[in-house]
């Protein structure tokens, strides 16, 4: 088991680069860290790697990046992943800052790239767009969710954090709720992707930004009640469904075994739980729009 620490990066792939860096800098507020004609790589503000976005045919998430932790040896990690039938390359160029990584495909399809060691970009504090703290988390559509959830807790060492009953699983690598969701479906595909904000001031400030900008938000603001987080979602120009959170649950020890209380909740502690099909998906208002998790 490789014992993922946090998630680093996401990969996507676009037909149109140009107006996809413009949105993630001009709206979301990341920073280029680095690029070349193919690709371009993204930081936070605080010189943190969240994103890279390559030229391609389709609008499509193609990779996640993970850390372990610093000093792990790629090679042993290499080894222990080929021993259990998992086919496993070296790989250097990921993201600018992050060297030795070891790659290969969850089941699926989408490759996992894991490194140990990384160098943060200079910092670049230009006021600009949404600017969010962190890449928190990914969430994605499968067809057999019992196998991706094994594949994560037996490979990657994520645990369960909470189920909503069956067919949609929030999963942890470290003290947040969720840094994956899978969600049983049809058809393999991300649902959205999760970026993290400072405060609920900072999340009025977005959607204010949000709509001068003609991004109209297609759920929210509202309150999650699995994982407490307050939550906006709008679209990015390849149609990509964003997510803004802030006060996400935080785990305080894995000994102890449950999040942080919040003062609104009725379950305190709260503890990893098998939600019911009665569930709010929003505690402050309405539930999600027709269409919104297919």
């Amino acid at each position: 088991m490789l014992n993922v620490k946090r998630i680093s990066h996401a990969t996507f792939e676009t037909a149109d680069l140009e107006r996809q860096t413009d949105y993630h800098v001009n709206v979301l507020g990341l920073s280029v860290a680095a690029r070349d004609k193919n690709a371009v790589f993204f930081k936070t503000g605080t010189g943190i790697p969240s994103l890279t976005i390559e030229k391609g045919s389709a609008a499509a998430c193609r990779r996640i990046a993970f850390q372990v932790a610093p000093g792990s040896d790629m090679g042993e990690l290499q080894k222990q992943l080929q021993a259990g039938g998992i086919v496993a390359e070296r790989r250097s160029d990921s993201m600018p800052g992050i060297g030795n990584m070891i790659t290969f495909d969850d089941p699926k399809g989408t490759a996992i790239d894991i490194f140990a060691e990384e160098e943060y970009a200079p910092a670049d504090m230009t006021p600009k767009g949404i600017v969010p703290l962190k890449l928190g988390h990914l969430a994605f559509k499968v067809q057999d969710i019992r196998q991706i959830v094994a594949f994560y807790q037996d490979v990657l060492g994520f645990r369960v954090s909470d189920w909503r009953q069956d067919f949609f699983v929030f999963m942890r690598c470290g003290p947040d709720h969720h840094t994956v969701n899978f969600a049983t479906a049809e058809k393999v595909k991300m649902h959205h992707i999760a970026y993290q904000l400072r405060d609920t001031a900072e999340m009025t400030r977005a959607c204010d930004f949000l709509g001068r900008h003609k991004f109209q938000i297609i759920w929210g603001p509202g309150r999650h009640v699995i994982g407490d987080n307050v939550f906006t979602y709008h679209k990015d120009p390849d149609g990509h469904i964003i997510e803004l959170y802030c006060e996400l649950a935080q785990i305080d020890s894995e000994d102890l075994g449950h999040f942080n209380p919040r003062p609104w909740r009725f379950d305190i502690p709260y503890k990893p739980t098998i939600w019911g099909p009665d569930t709010l998906g929003n505690l402050w208002g309405p539930p999600a729009p027709q269409g919104f998790g297919s």
